[in-house]
């Protein structure tokens, strides 16, 4: 540890704060002592406020069908590779019965922008699943709104919104993403989520292409002045049919410090250890919970689907029954010292003082 590094660590601990430039720096500096560091102490802030539960939230993937042409998305428009399905509303909610015996007390219900879910069958299958199961979360990550969209979904239940906002940088956003699409809109989202009273999620891609340690230091202080609810990140894994084929995959190693650094930032923060990281190692998961991290995401869909929700190569977890799927993990938390709960899993406010 350099006299420099240490010195920013030791303020990113008593400040949760650091310049970008300094951001900067402590990732391209970074050491294995660094790291270990880091990882401590984000256990240990994770632990003051949580203890060792771990959230579960059931992931329904429901549609694969998206207008949008992200050039990094295994389900973009102009892949004609992809085989295209959409769930029933009633196979979703099949899918919420299932999880709920299991012991899930969170919904994910996430998709591409699929124009056939508007605001009316939205609201109504999110009705019916707070009807049916009332002390349930809803979260929603159907992408990019309106704001009287996202007014709609929140009358008719919907508790959560995860928009992962991809990059902080608008130049790099732009080298993502097709002309039609817009950092100024995405960032439009996530204001008016946070305004309307969801709790918000962002999120963003590790080792995605162009990026370099200046534009995941604006990630890191976005998320510091944003304070979201839940942040999601992994690595990024290239898809097989997407101009971002031959790239290579993102660096474990750095998101495993970055899930530290973030939940020092802000220690409340839910934070998921993502099918991702496990896609590319196999105790990726749990690496992520002993960096920092305090959530795991199922899969709830149908297993006849799985397969085609396919944002990038190798996904895992693709021929599980819900039932098995969960026990797997269950027993994988139970290794590392920790335990899934069977609870909402809401966000914990905090005063500094506590930690």
């Amino acid at each position: 540890m350099t006299v420099g590094t240490e010195s920013r660590i030791g303020k990113l601990l008593k400040d949760h704060s650091l310049s970008e430039d300094e951001y900067a720096s402590l990732i391209a500096e970074r050491t294995d002592e660094d790291a270990a560091v880091l990882k401590t102490e984000a256990v240990k802030q994770k632990e003051k406020i949580y203890g060792r539960d771990v959230f579960i939230r059931g992931l329904i993937e429901i549609s694969n069908i998206c207008v949008n042409d992200c050039y990094y998305c295994g389900i973009r428009r102009s892949n004609n590779a992809s085989e295209r399905y959409r769930l029933k509303a009633d196979e979703i909610i099949e899918c919420t019965d299932t999880g709920y015996e299991l012991g899930f007390r969170t919904f994910v219900l996430q998709g591409g922008e699929d124009p056939y879910f508007d605001d009316e069958v939205l609201c109504s299958i999110i009705k019916k699943i707070k009807e049916r199961h009332g002390d349930a979360a809803v979260t929603l990550s159907m992408g990019e709104r309106s704001r009287s969209s996202y007014e709609k979904l929140f009358k008719a239940g919907a508790d959560r919104y995860f928009l992962r906002h991809e990059t902080a940088d608008p130049v790099h956003y732009r080298k993502l993403h097709p002309h039609e699409m817009s950092f100024e809109n995405r960032m439009r989202c996530l204001n008016d989520l946070r305004d309307i009273g969801y709790q918000t999620g962002c999120g963003f891609m590790v080792g995605s292409p162009y990026q370099t340690g200046k534009e995941l230091a604006k990630d890191l202080k976005f998320v510091e002045k944003f304070k979201p609810d839940m942040c999601g990140i992994g690595p990024f894994i290239p898809h097989r049919d997407t101009p971002f084929s031959d790239r290579t995959a993102g660096s474990v190693e750095l998101t495993l410090f970055l899930l530290s650094v973030l939940r020092i930032i802000y220690p409340p923060m839910l934070i998921p250890a993502t099918t991702a990281l496990g896609t590319l190692i196999s105790d990726g998961r749990e690496r992520g919970i002993l960096s920092g991290a305090n959530v795991v995401m199922p899969n709830l869909s149908p297993v006849s689907v799985r397969k085609k929700y396919e944002l990038y190569d190798n996904k895992i977890c693709t021929g599980e029954e819900s039932a098995e799927c969960r026990d797997c993990l269950s027993k994988k938390m139970l290794s590392i010292g920790h335990r899934i709960v069977t609870d909402r899993g809401d966000i914990k406010k905090y005063r500094k003082a506590e930690i």
